[in-house]
């Protein structure tokens, strides 16, 4: 199962902070499992690729979209504080 998931921002640095945020994910993948995040100007793009099973395909994305939301809210949090 492969799936391509893109998150669009209003801005270049959103998309940064949010990349940023949750690409350490790419590296912390059990075999049989890939995840790339990247930021592509505005965007958050993230290709995932399982070989485990529907219900790892699903937690792994269910983990990304949790992960992005809450970095997300952290975002909009600092931001209201500025």
């Amino acid at each position: 199962m492969e799936a391509e998931i893109t998150i669009f921002y209003d801005d270049e640095q959103s998309a940064k902070v949010v990349a940023e945020a949750v690409s350490p994910d790419n590296f912390k993948v059990p075999g049989g499992l890939y995840v790339k995040t990247e930021r592509r100007k505005s965007s958050v793009w993230t290709y995932i690729k399982c070989n485990k099973g529907f219900q790892t395909f699903i937690a792994t994305v269910d983990d990304l979209l949790f992960a992005i939301t809450t970095a997300e809210k952290i975002l909009k949090a600092t931001r209201k504080l500025e």
